[in-house]
Formats: structure tokens, sequence, C-alpha cells
């Protein structure tokens, strides 16, 4: 561990945390949930102006986090090996290039299109994010994240406030493309921000792992440490390992998209495709993932399987619950997207009041609690209900909204190597992504051609069955109580 004193070039040698990196590190975290949450009001009006069902129009939201449940441990690595100021500033530029490809799209192809390059360029937020915190914790001496992922945590639930009326008002004033435009100055100020906030070698001077004291390599590429150093963080990655991941999500991803007996080769290619991977991973020198430390470390294991379920339930609900209330309910994607406020407004409250909290047991039973509470509250709602009971789902909703994210993060952070924080940190989105994408699926399944109740209600049968698995998997975790108590007590 650094000294408190020390830094890099142009780092500041005050004890706490560099309150300079907060802005990129926000910026780049919330590109992704403002493209999750005004897509959600957008997929009926997209539908409807391109000639297409909500089975097709869901391949919009699966474009999205196919790519980004790929790209994020992978962006997730480089970081850890090259340091988060590059893979920052290329996948933030990637995102404005997407806004406009997204907005000049002649037919859903190319939208979806789009919507896989806003995938890969919102990749590297969130590892960066994790990075630079851990980079910061060494640097300072002190272990003790709350505060700031908590300030992350409250920008995305603010941001998911604001990304359902913000997309409900630029379709009412430019249409659905206007939605897609708005990602090209959320790009150039994600740039800028980066350029002049981040520093400029966070990357690991040996193969210890970001942060270390080590004097930065000349910038001069010509040079010959330089060239070196290079050379050495290159023989860090594993290609063959990430080539062979991709293989994996691929095909599983796209089976789960369009679950059918005639894509059978799918789940093929899935198994022997993890064998493959297995035998790489536990051979290679300087592993994509290590298996073996991964396969020692079951709490954070369960901690991925939760974040799965977690978050099926938790996009079923922003992209089939959203969905009814435009078809099956009514509502225009204004009015639909005033009604997702106040589960946002709740999550924010509980984030804020929970988040400087060490542990996280207690968050996540509450959080499976509010989530089973809600799904049967879904089963009782219908077309002719009042819109009062749409607030009121919302609301319960907001509860594990605001605490089992906020508790995931915490509770990665604490578990993984702290030599691989990035890339456990895009893992978890991965396996956030995977339940995305399996609630993507079992959407288009419930509604088919229209958003009614009667599928509505189906939807809610599985989001039920997913609660009660995250559930489960709190209550028997007994290593939850010691995650984050522990690491504080050391820091101290």
């Amino acid at each position: 561990m650094t000294d408190r004193g020390t830094a890099g070039p142009g780092r500041p040698t005050t004890a706490g945390f560099d309150r300079r990196l907060l802005p990129p590190m926000m910026l780049g975290s919330i590109l992704n949930p403002v493209n999750s949450t005004i897509i959600a009001v957008s997929l009926v009006p997209i539908g409807h102006a391109l000639g297409a069902p909500p089975s097709r129009t869901a391949w919009l939201v699966s474009a999205l986090y196919l790519a980004t449940a790929l790209g994020q441990p992978v962006v997730g690595r480089l970081i850890d090996v090259f340091g988060p100021r590059r893979l920052f500033l290329v996948s933030t530029s990637l995102v404005g290039v997407a806004g406009v490809v997204g907005a000049l799209a002649p037919n859903l192809g190319v939208l979806i299109g789009s919507r896989v390059l806003l995938g890969f360029g919102t990749c590297a937020g969130y590892p960066a994010a994790m990075a630079l915190l851990r980079s910061e914790a060494r640097r300072t001496g002190r272990d003790s994240p709350g505060g700031v992922l908590t300030a992350l945590a409250v920008t995305n639930q603010t941001i998911a406030v604001i990304g359902p009326l913000l997309g409900g008002l630029l379709i009412g004033l430019g249409g659905w493309r206007a939605t897609f435009a708005l990602n090209v100055p959320l790009a150039v100020a994600a740039v800028l921000l980066g350029l002049l906030r981040l520093p400029k070698e966070t990357g690991p001077s040996g193969p210890t792992g970001p942060g270390d004291a080590d004097p930065a390599p000349s910038a001069d590429p010509a040079h010959p440490a330089h060239s070196a150093d290079s050379g050495r963080r290159t023989a860090l990655l594993d290609l063959p390992g990430m080539a062979l991941f991709a293989v994996i999500l691929v095909a599983l991803l796209l089976f789960l998209m369009d679950l059918h007996l005639r894509f059978w080769y799918l789940p093929v290619i899935t198994v022997a495709a993890s064998a493959a991977f297995a035998v790489r991973e536990l051979r290679a020198p300087t592993p994509f993932i290590d298996l073996r430390v991964l396969g020692g470390n079951p709490p954070l294991l369960i901690t991925y399987g939760r974040a799965l379920v977690a978050y099926v339930v938790s996009y079923a609900f922003l992209y089939g619950f959203t969905q009814w209330t435009e078809e099956g309910f009514g509502l225009s994607p204004f009015h639909a997207g005033l009604v997702q406020i106040p589960m946002f407004l709740a999550a924010i409250g509980f984030s804020i009041v929970s988040g400087r909290r060490k542990g996280v047991r207690g968050k996540l039973l509450v959080g499976a609690v509010g989530q089973i509470v809600a799904c049967l509250v879904m089963l009782t709602l219908t077309a002719a209900g009042a819109v009062w009971t749409l607030v009121v789902v919302a609301l319960i909703f907001g509860v594990p909204q605001g605490l089992n994210s906020l508790a995931l993060q915490n509770s990665v952070y604490f578990q993984s190597d702290p030599e691989r924080t990035a890339s456990s940190a895009g893992l978890l989105r991965t396996f956030a992504y995977v339940g995305s994408m399996v609630a993507s699926s079992t959407t288009a399944i419930s509604f088919g051609r229209r958003a009614d109740t009667t599928g509505m209600h189906h939807l809610a049968w599985i989001m039920l069955g997913a609660g009660v698995v995250f559930l489960l998997l709190t209550v028997f975790d007994r290593a939850l109580g010691r995650v984050g108590t522990e690491a504080a007590q050391e820091a101290e």
C-alpha cells in the first residue's frame, strides 16, 4: 500500500479522496442507465413508427445489454492493466458515434446496431470508477469507499428519475430519434471531463495491479521505458480467454433472447466454449478470469448469482411494466415516465439513508422483501384500475431499487481481489445484464404482439419466482454479515 502522502504526477498529496475525479466518474457511470431508462418509454413509439411488435423491439433492450455484458469484464480487465483514462476516452467517444447512428437510423436493424455500439461505449464508466476508487484507497491508505459509492449510486438513481420523464419530453418535442441524439452532448461532456480530470497514468506500473506508487513511465511512445512497459502490460492480457468468454456470452444471450428449440445449437456452443474457457484459464499464466481465485471465493460467486436474479426482477419491471402502462393501461410515453418517478425518488432516499452503513445483509433482506411484495401487488393490477395503484407499485419497487444495487456493489468491492477490482466490477455488471437478458426474453414471451394485462400478470409470476430465489440466496449466505465491517475495522 502506498504512503498517504505519495501520488503520481499531477495528483494531490492530500489524505482524502480526490474530489476532482467525481464528475467524470459520475458522468461515465450514468451513460448506461440513462439509455436504459429512456428506451423504456421509447419502445412503443419506435414500434409504432417502424411497424415492429414488442417481440421485435425487445431487441433494442437486448442488444445493448448483450454488448455491455460482453464488454464490461473485458474493458474492466483492460482498465486493470492499462488504467482507466484511455479506455474511458475511447468508450465514451463511441457513445457519441452511437447517438448519431441511432438518430439517423432508417430501420429497426440499424437502430439495433446503434444500441450495440452504445453497449460497448458505456462499458468503461463503471469499471473505471471502481478502479479509481481502489487506486485512491491505496494512495490515501483509507479503504472506506462508502460515501463515494453512495454518491455513485445516488447519481445513477437520479438519472433513473430523470430518464423516463426526459424520454417522454424528448419524444414529445422531437420524436423518438431525439432520445438517441441526446448521447452526442453527453459523450462530448464525458470526453472533455476525462481529458481534464482523469490522471494520465493510473494503471499498474507492474503486475501487482493499479495504484502502485512506482513512477510512471515516459509518455513518449518512442522511449524505451514506455515500449517495455507497454509490452509488459500487453503480456498480462489473456486474449484467447477473452475470445472464448465472448463466444460463451454471445451464444448464451442469443439463446436467452429467443428461447426456441430451433436454436438448440446455441446451448451446445455455450457448453463447449465454457469447457474450453475453463481449460484455458486454468493453464494461462495471467488468466482473464482467474478461476482458481474465483472458485475459492464462494461469497463473491453468490453475490454474482444474487445480482443476476435481482436484475431479472428490476429490468422486467422497468421494461415490461412500462410497456403495459402504455399499451395495456393507456398512458402516453410522458405519463408512463411520470409513473416511474416515485420509484426512483424512493430509491434515492433509501440509498442516501443506508449508504454510509457498513453492512449489506440488512439492506439485501429488506430489498428482497420489497421485491416480493411489489410483485404480489402487480398481480392485482388491471387495465381498469386507478392510476394511484401504479404509483403504489412504483413506490414499493423503490425499496429494492435503492438498496440492492448499492449493497451488491459494496459486496463486490470488499469481496473481490483488490488487483482485479475493475474486472470484478465488470463481471458484476455482466451477471446483471444476463439478468436483463432473461427479463427481456421473458417480457417478449409474456406479451407477444401486445403488452396486455394477461401478459403483465404472467411476467409478474416470473418476477416473483426470481424474487424468492434472491431472498433465499440472501438468508442462507452467512458471509454477508462480514462484508464491509472487517475491511472497515482493518482500515481503522
